[in-house]
């Protein structure tokens, strides 16, 4: 039997056009995680936003709960203070001269003007625990108000998860089987490089009107020779970009329509 016939190695017209329609797939898979990445993150948000609310109900809740002990406490002071002005009363009766009747009635006095701070303290004590228990029903009513969209925006990632899913998949399957045609690993790992510090993930791009197609810099006239004929794989000089004429981006675009 006859030994099969090594293949050629591809021409560097094929490499780029293979490469421009790897770009393509992979832009097109870096557009569907852009969509579904910023949905996680607004959800992430929101439910941070609630559990922030639920902790402040929660300091709320400790706050009126210190101020329901601090009215008991006051309520408590009251009713020691009535309990000794009336054993005061009664020693007023068996008084045996003026200065005990006078050191009784000052003790009544006294006795009665912090029965009085005790009223003015429980008054403020309850207005600042109706403060609080609004302050719960508002941020109550916010929580409601977040979570209703922090559902909707939980279904809207379900939805775009699942329509997307086996698109995603497809064209990852589909861009694995085209790395194996570049036939040039370092040509493959510079792209891979290139589109992982390109901030839209452009690795390789066409010269459109005389400049390169990722930064926009002017490209010299003979650089534009070079890269239409094909002989060579030319980058950007000022952002590294593998670049391409856009008569051969056109003919990867259409071979790619064919598959």
């Amino acid at each position: 039997m006859a030994e099969k016939k090594a293949e050629a190695p591809r021409s560097v017209e094929q490499r780029l056009k293979t490469l421009y329609e790897l770009q393509t797939i992979l832009s097109e898979i870096d557009r569907i995680r852009s969509i579904r990445g910023e949905l996680p993150l607004e959800v992430k948000d929101l439910e941070d936003t609630v559990s922030g609310l639920n902790t402040r109900i929660q300091r709320i809740q400790s706050e009126i709960e210190d101020l329901k002990i601090q009215r008991i406490s006051e309520s408590n002071k009251i009713e020691n203070k009535r309990m000794l002005i009336e054993r005061y009363k009664q020693q007023l009766d068996n008084v045996r001269n003026n200065h005990e009747f006078d050191n009784l009635t000052k003790e009544i006095e006294y006795e009665t003007l912090e029965i009085e701070l005790a009223n003015k303290n429980i008054g403020d004590i309850e207005r600042a625990m109706g403060n609080l228990n609004f302050d719960i029903e508002r941020t109550e009513n916010e929580i409601s108000d977040q979570m209703h969209i922090l559902n909707e925006k939980k279904a809207d990632l379900d939805n775009i998860v699942s329509e997307t899913r086996s698109e995603e998949e497809n064209l990852m399957a589909r861009s694995k089987s085209l790395e194996p045609l570049v036939d040039d690993d370092r040509l493959l790992s510079a792209f891979k490089r290139i589109r992982k510090n390109a901030r839209n993930g452009l690795g390789i791009v066409i010269v459109d009107r005389n400049a390169c197609g990722g930064c926009f810099n002017r490209i010299p006239p003979q650089k534009q020779i070079e890269i239409k004929m094909r002989k060579k794989v030319i980058v950007c000089e000022y952002c590294g970009r593998i670049m391409i004429d856009p008569e051969l981006a056109l003919e990867a675009q259409e071979a790619l329509e064919k598959k």
